[in-house]
């Protein structure tokens, strides 16, 4: 076979991960068409117009920053000059059903712990100061081994946390649930509840996933922030980067197939038939519409098909352009019911809408300061939501199911004192079933497989698939799911392909300073 001066990669997909592999492969010098069913970038990161405003319908919030900044100085640009970041001094402003106490959580630990002493007592403030301790070394212990490893196991974790690693994992206390964990930590149950629902970052239970998400409140202390533009403004750049650096995109292409030849990706086919040659592809998409078969029959070796996997936690949203009264929002809020256990006892065993489900709600025009629009009118953008079962390849969630969920969660809110009374054009409404037609294979599933039990961090695929030149990004592989999280999928992808087309002699790259190798967040905030 004779040798490429320049290959040809083909990336399925313009979520984040595939962004992300599209932009760092082009800035190595590889040709790069980037295809999308969608009409623009973004994929889970996406927009909705409601009432002829904007409205982020998917993640609303931005994390570990040292991703991105990592991530771009390999393509020779920085952060600063790619997105406008605020940061926030309120992380959420917390209620709960019938109490006019609220809880804010700040990213200053001291501040929060007053607040907690205010609102619960001052040994839960003190216990709350010895949690992030604990989850800030918990933080410390994975963030090299798992969360920059190309995919550990759990032999190749134990190696790598050494004697002080595994006495910090020891200490949360074999095989424990997040839910157990903070048990140990919190008296006041109402604590339990907010920290519990670290889990659902991951699509998973607290009762079923495993203490070490308890450093989540580690990576919001390093910092939370709001995108000028919003969300899918950070698509946006990452696509205008990688055009600006050679990726040629192909948005509202719908894919096919991966063809397969002797053993080897060659080409993709596009719905319309059009067939786009190539030395390698990385599919952005759930990992498990390769394993169903949705991208052919030879591209379903490319990962085990998952059988018993439990589906990560999907959701009902609504997108509303209205008005908002009676509570101060801040811009992410969480509306608590009382029984916190009967919502994931709903949903993953009852296999139904949560009838008391926590509502979730980000204004996005809001700020630290509750601060509202402006004009008469007064209205803002909403993103509400509740988690669901995903169960969207099996039942469509029709109105007469979600019409109920709906007026639950407005009930919820009026008595948390918040008032919302959009009109039906001011509101459009997502679901699991609508999530699965979107994302085929997920069944709605917005995180993959739900992360129960300790083995279930080792068992999403890693970047490199078992097809030979297929590669694997998004929120369904390691290191699982989250924009900073998918975002470093799509960087170990494109380092596993670079890594491949050595190995095979398809192409000798050219030496660029840098590399891509991937210092830790904490050496990266020493330089």
């Amino acid at each position: 076979m004779t040798m490429r001066s320049e290959p040809h990669v083909v990336v399925v997909g313009a979520g984040i991960g595939g962004l992300v592999s599209a932009l760092l492969l082009a800035a190595r010098g590889v040709a790069v068409t980037l295809v999308e069913a969608q009409a623009e970038p973004g994929g889970k990161m996406r927009r909705v117009a409601v009432d002829g405003a904007w409205i982020d319908a998917g993640p609303t919030v931005f994390t570990m920053r040292w991703v991105f900044e990592q991530i771009l100085a390999q393509a020779g640009a920085t952060l600063d000059d790619t997105l406008a970041l605020q940061p926030l001094g309120v992380l959420a402003r917390h209620a709960w059903r019938g109490e006019a106490q609220t809880l804010d959580l700040y990213a200053d630990a001291a501040r929060s712990a007053d607040a907690i002493a205010a609102f619960s007592s001052p040994a839960e403030a003190r216990r709350f100061q010895a949690f992030c301790r604990q989850a800030r070394e918990v933080y410390q212990a994975l963030e090299a081994p798992y969360i920059r490893g190309h995919r550990p196991s759990l032999l190749s974790l134990g190696r790598a946390l050494g004697p002080r690693g595994l006495a910090t994992l020891a200490g949360l206390g074999p095989f424990a649930n997040l839910w157990s964990a903070l048990a140990k930590h919190f008296h006041d149950p109402r604590l339990q509840q907010l920290f519990g629902r670290y889990a659902t970052y991951c699509g998973a239970s607290p009762w079923g996933a495993p203490a070490t998400l308890m450093l989540v409140a580690q990576v919001e202390l390093d910092g939370v922030w709001a995108v000028g533009g919003g969300m899918h403004a950070v698509a946006q750049a990452f696509a205008a980067l990688g055009e600006a650096r050679g990726v040629v995109p192909r948005y509202g292409c719908a894919v096919r197939r991966i063809v397969v030849d002797s053993g080897r990706t060659t080409a993709v086919e596009l719905a319309n038939g059009e067939r786009l040659p190539a030395d390698a592809v990385v599919f952005n998409g759930d990992a498990q519409a390769l394993a169903l078969g949705l991208l052919g029959d030879d591209a379903k070796k490319a990962v085990r098909p998952r059988k018993l996997a439990q589906r990560s936690l999907s959701a009902v949203t609504w997108a509303v352009h209205a008005r908002a009264q009676g509570f101060p929002l801040v811009r992410h809020n969480v509306f608590f019911d009382h029984d916190y256990r009967s919502e994931f006892d709903d949903i993953f065993r009852q296999r139904r809408l949560p009838q008391q489900g926590t509502v979730y709600v980000c204004a996005q025009d809001r700020d630290d300061h509750a601060a509202g629009p402006a004009g008469p009118a007064g209205a803002e953008r909403l993103l509400c939501l509740v988690n669901a079962p995903a169960d969207g390849d099996s039942r469509r969630f029709d109105p007469e199911e979600t019409d109920p969920c709906e007026h639950r969660s407005l009930a919820l809110l009026r008595q948390c004192g918040l008032q919302l009374t959009p009109q039906a054009h001011q509101v459009q409404r997502t679901t699991p079933h609508d999530f699965h037609q979107l994302f085929p294979g997920s069944a709605g599933a917005l995180y993959g497989m739900a992360t129960h039990g300790w083995l279930s961090s080792f068992q999403r695929p890693g970047a490199a698939s078992a097809v030979s030149g297929l590669y694997l990004a998004g929120g369904s592989v390691h290191p699982g799911p989250g924009v900073p999280m998918a975002a470093l999928s799509g960087w170990r992808a494109a380092e596993a392909l670079m890594a491949g087309l050595v190995s095979t002699r398809r192409w000798r790259p050219a030496v660029t300073s840098g590399g891509t190798s991937m210092p830790s967040a904490m050496t990266a905030a020493t330089r």
